[in-house]
């Protein structure tokens, strides 16, 4: 199967982004339902559960969709492979010592040939992380300890900061994981929730009009919304860059750095092919060389750039700096 959602590169992925933010709240709504039905305890996950063996057919479910909970570690490893008998026992060491920080996901390449390829492995062992349905490569080979224990920091950190998953619950008295599923699956839906499942078929069948509407009918009713409103943000700039030619843009936006509409026109197209900070020095220039309506058009372009890669995302962070430097 084609693992989806998925950016090896570190480019902003939109589609990830989107099912992060659904499976967040989603996630965020379960934790709140099960801790009202329990008390307010929330169910743990059983020890045994934070190292699994994937093939396959399970890695949508057990890697994907998981990683929308916790980060996925993912350790490609083969019976015959010598450093692989060396570094797997330590990544089952580290994910129990790590309770419930990150999960471990053990692939054998030799019956998973697809998703080496799909991974680029070059060579094992090799190690990857699948965050919010975002794959990144951490390390091949062999690695000292202390190292990898600074590469799980930085991970289980970025999928704090980014996406808001703080782990799961690790009960030491729990069994499997079907009960949990099961709870998850049964929460009762929220207010928008079909509104919002509206606007991502929308998405999913290309239609951008229906789902710059739907999201729009959320916000009618809830301009707090958070997911729509991140949504709306996405829908409305693959509008934007629908039907266009990328090369005449990018041509135009060379030829002619004073029009300000070629060069928003070319943000637009930069940030939806991955290239975040391109885009975003794209119009801080923009900004800085221009007034009145112009500069305008370009600042709020690009506010509307910041909101689609989201507040956590330190290049947005660094943008907002330099946009006060230029304006103030």
């Amino acid at each position: 199967m084609q693992p989806r959602n998925m950016s090896m590169s570190g480019v902003v992925d939109l589609a990830a982004v989107k099912a992060a933010q659904e499976a967040k709240a989603k996630a965020e709504q379960a934790r709140a339902e099960a801790a009202r039905q329990g008390g307010g305890s929330v169910p743990g996950v059983s020890p045994s559960s934070l190292v699994i063996d994937v093939d396959e057919a399970g890695f949508e479910r057990e890697v994907l969709q998981r990683s929308t909970e916790v980060p996925v570690v993912i350790d490609f490893w083969a019976e015959w492979c010598e450093p692989c008998k060396q570094l797997s026992p330590l990544l089952e060491g580290l994910a129990r010592e790590y309770n419930g920080r990150f999960v471990l996901a053990k692939i054998d390449v030799d019956a998973n040939q697809m998703l080496m390829q799909q991974f680029g492995v070059q060579g094992i062992p090799a190690v990857f992380a699948v965050v919010a349905g975002q794959a990144l490569p951490l390390f091949q080979g062999a690695a000292p300890v202390e190292q990898i224990r600074q590469t799980l920091d930085q991970l289980i950190q970025v999928g704090e900061e980014r996406f808001g998953l703080t782990g799961l619950v690790v009960d030491p008295d729990a069994g499997g994981g079907e009960q949990q599923e099961a709870a998850v699956a049964e929460v009762p839906a929220g207010p928008y929730d079909a509104l919002l499942e509206a606007a991502v078929q929308a998405l999913d069948a290309g239609d951008l009009a229906g789902a710059v509407q739907a999201y729009r009918n959320v916000l009618g009713d809830d301009p707090g919304n958070t997911e729509a409103k991140l949504g709306l943000a996405q829908a409305e700039l693959l509008q934007r860059v629908q039907g266009l030619d990328a090369q005449q843009v990018r041509k135009d936006a060379a030829d002619r750095p004073e029009d300000v509409a070629a060069q928003i026109a070319a943000a637009d197209l930069d940030l939806v092919g991955g290239h975040v900070e391109d885009a975003f020095g794209r119009l801080i220039e923009t900004v800085r060389r221009t007034a009145g309506d112009d500069r305008n058009a370009a600042r709020v372009r690009l506010l509307e750039l910041l909101e689609v890669v989201g507040s956590d995302d330190p290049r947005v962070t660094a943008a907002r700096t330099q946009l006060a430097r230029v304006l103030f």
